[in-house]
């Protein structure tokens, strides 16, 4: 039985990786998790200069997941480059690494600077605020995405995963949109964008007002989209959003999803990745599955 995938060109020695954000870049997490059984470890975006993010509170719970309104707090690259590639890169694991930037040549800038270091493969988070454009998020507007996607392959080395919105009319045009300007994969769903009163101090429970929704919740939202996106383009996909089990990880998989991601869940069960590779393993086994790819899109 093969659980090795290849993701534009990048073999993985399975399909399970992290979503960015909720893993840090690995280290605090190795306490729990073997890094050497993760296909690959996806890093908390990376800008070109330090992020404080957001005013606290920034973190709430909701039923079946939570609400996050961190933004995108970071070292920056340069800490990144001398303190986390070379502690991942002691595991027999890939890196990829998630950028954002609040207009192009903030991205271009970080990309320009992975060229030479030694990762596997850049995650572009799109769904930040484009200063230039009044706020909206690159990943709302399929011209501005397809935009980015190509600036930012003109300088990079490694092969470029666009992370979609599910927060757009058409996530189908929005694949088409990244495809169309050179993404080497496409990974989605990133958040869903809510709101929580905290009723007893009658105001916001986030201090930014919105946060993105994640967790248990959006799943079967997530399991959509990915199947209009894995039937939009030809790219491989990673799936992510609300995957808890191995059950909710192989419902990916059988719509279209190449490889999948891990988000909220490894906030309360540190284990969980490791217990979805497992639980993927056996499925393959009960249904005799040679290869993960067997699997891939079967549900049509």
């Amino acid at each position: 039985m093969d659980m090795r995938v290849k993701i534009a060109g990048v073999e993985w020695n399975n399909p399970v990786t992290v979503a960015s954000g909720t893993f840090g870049s690995g280290e605090e997490y190795s306490e729990f998790v073997d890094l050497n059984r993760l296909g690959a470890v996806t890093t908390k975006g990376v800008a070109n200069v330090p992020w404080p993010g957001n005013p606290t509170p920034r973190v709430a719970e909701i039923h079946s997941g939570m609400m996050n309104a961190i933004g995108l707090q970071n070292p920056g690259i340069d800490v990144f480059c001398k303190r986390d590639i070379p502690f991942l890169r002691q595991y027999d694991t890939k890196i990829i690494v998630n950028v954002c930037g609040r207009s192009t040549e903030d991205y271009c800038e970080v990309v320009e600077r992975l060229a030479n270091e030694d990762v596997d493969m850049l995650e572009i988070n799109i769904s930040c605020p484009n200063v230039k454009e009044g706020g909206i998020a690159f990943g709302q507007n399929p011209k501005a995405a397809e935009e980015i996607t190509r600036a930012v392959k003109k300088y990079a080395k490694q092969p470029v995963i666009m992370k979609l919105s599910p927060n757009v009319t058409s996530i189908s045009e929005m694949a088409k949109a990244v495809e169309a300007g050179g993404a080497d994969a496409i990974s989605l769903i990133n958040t869903l964008t809510g709101m929580k009163i905290d009723i007893n101090r009658k105001t916001f429970a986030l201090a930014n007002k919105t946060g993105g929704v994640s967790g248990p919740a959006i799943h079967p939202i997530a399991v959509r989209m990915v199947y209009e996106a894995a039937n939009a383009v030809n790219v491989p996909i990673i799936g992510m959003g609300g995957i808890e089990t191995a059950e909710d990880a192989i419902e990916m998989l059988l719509v279209g999803a190449s490889a999948v991601s891990v988000g909220t869940t490894n906030f309360y069960n540190p284990n969980v990745t490791m217990e979805i590779v497992d639980g993927i393993a056996r499925y393959m086994e009960q249904n005799h599955f040679a290869s993960v790819q067997d699997m891939v899109g079967i549900v049509k």
